[in-house]
């Protein structure tokens, strides 16, 4: 049993060792393409705060993953539309939100710039301007990073992307 528990605490400490590479999500996309202080703005429909970015553009600019990882889901679901997850280097599950098209499975590895679909505005995005809804998830939280704002429990969870786009995490 305690050589079953050593061999879990490697696999963590791996992951977590793991360089991160990022990219932008959106080909072509620069800064100037997202509100650079959206993430945990109040009040965001039924989210209550905006816990990601969204990288806007032209329907059908190609979707790609951020970082190297493995492709968890793809589907389609209520409020993000057709989506795909991608678990990352740090244990980090990055949420791609809204896409058009789908053109990744599951499963599969990706690298950073690995096609994962197209820009749209599918689910509660219908009807707004073409985006990318983009998250970024610890699977292990931080509980420093709680505060006081709204909803400001799950900050031990979401990660601002917005400095890990510009390189200055």
């Amino acid at each position: 049993m305690k050589g079953i528990l050593v061999i879990i605490l490697c696999i963590i400490a791996a992951g977590f060792a793991i360089p991160e590479r990022i990219v932008v999500p959106v080909v072509g996309a620069t800064p100037g393409d997202w509100n650079r202080k959206s993430f945990w703005h109040e009040s965001w429909g039924l989210s209550g705060v905006h816990k990601g970015i969204d990288i806007f553009g032209r329907l059908g600019t190609v979707v790609t993953s951020a970082t190297a990882g493995i492709v968890l889901f793809v589907g389609s679901i209520d409020r993000g539309g057709n989506v795909a997850v991608v678990l990352g280097p740090k244990w980090r599950l990055h949420y791609y939100a809204h896409l058009d098209s789908l053109t990744t499975s599951a499963f599969r590895l990706v690298p950073p710039g690995g096609e994962l679909g197209t820009l749209g505005d599918t689910g509660n995005a219908r009807g707004t301007p073409l985006h990318l809804h983009y998250s970024v998830l610890r699977i292990f939280p931080v509980p420093w990073d709680i505060d006081d704002s709204t909803q400001g429990c799950w900050k031990a969870f979401y990660l601002d992307p917005d400095p890990y786009l510009c390189g200055t995490p």
